[in-house]
């Protein structure tokens, strides 16, 4: 098996594993990060969990063609239901959405203990994500964005140990966090998401839409370009 080359968004999570770290990888489909993150001699040991009997059977026979296979332990499962809190301290989420990444985190409470580094990078409904996070005690460290193709991604960098915020934010206002005004490329990422709103507050107004669904987006929309121009 030749080295083991990463997409852009799974790049942008291994540069931010750090070394000689144990990690989960959730999802882990063909263990192309564990391995690669192996193979650098990044993390000293891995384990790679997914749903699906058939990627994890190409995990397997990567990991064996790499002469990896004694580092990496591959399970049959959902979320982190195989792993235990002692076996990592870095767990990685990637390719799936924000409500389902929330999702395997209340069935793993012990992620918001402080003990464990979770690098997150939701496909779909960040906002919600942010939301959840800030609710149950996660603290958002830092963000990072990269670009694949055309769409932007956002990694974030989570800590547990963290106060919960109650009364939970308005999801408008999750949007938007310090730690992504902090990120290389937030500008041209802002920039998009602003783009993509003003158009779905267009087609709300043109189909008249309740009230309230107005108001959220144009809620969105403030919260961006307050954001951007904080940025300029």
């Amino acid at each position: 098996m030749p080295d083991i080359k990463l997409t852009p968004r799974l790049q942008c999570i291994a540069e931010h594993v750090p070394v000689g770290s144990a990690l989960a990888d959730v999802g882990t489909d063909h263990a192309y990060l564990p391995l690669y993150l192996l193979q650098e001699k990044i993390v000293s040991y891995a384990i790679g969990s997914d749903l699906r009997t058939g990627p994890l059977s190409r995990a397997r026979e990567n990991a064996q063609t790499a002469g990896l296979y004694d580092q990496l332990t591959l399970r049959l499962a959902a979320g982190l239901d195989a792993v235990a809190p002692h076996e990592c301290n870095v767990i990685s989420i990637a390719g799936m959405g924000g409500e389902t990444i929330a999702e395997i985190l209340t069935a793993a409470p012990w992620t918001a203990q402080g003990a464990h580094t979770l690098l997150l990078q939701p496909m779909t409904r960040i906002a919600e994500l942010r939301r959840f996070l800030r609710v149950h005690g996660y603290r958002i460290c830092a963000e990072y964005v990269c670009r694949e193709e055309r769409r932007f991604y956002v990694v974030l960098q989570v800590q547990g140990g963290g106060t919960p915020e109650m009364p939970a934010p308005a999801l408008w206002d999750c949007y938007v966090s310090r730690a992504l005004l902090q990120a290389a490329q937030a500008q041209p990422y802002l920039t998009a998401l602003l783009r993509r709103e003003r158009h779905a507050l267009a087609g709300m107004e043109r189909g008249k839409s309740e009230e309230a669904e107005l108001t959220a987006q144009r809620n969105i929309v403030r919260v961006l370009q307050s954001a951007l121009e904080e940025l300029t």
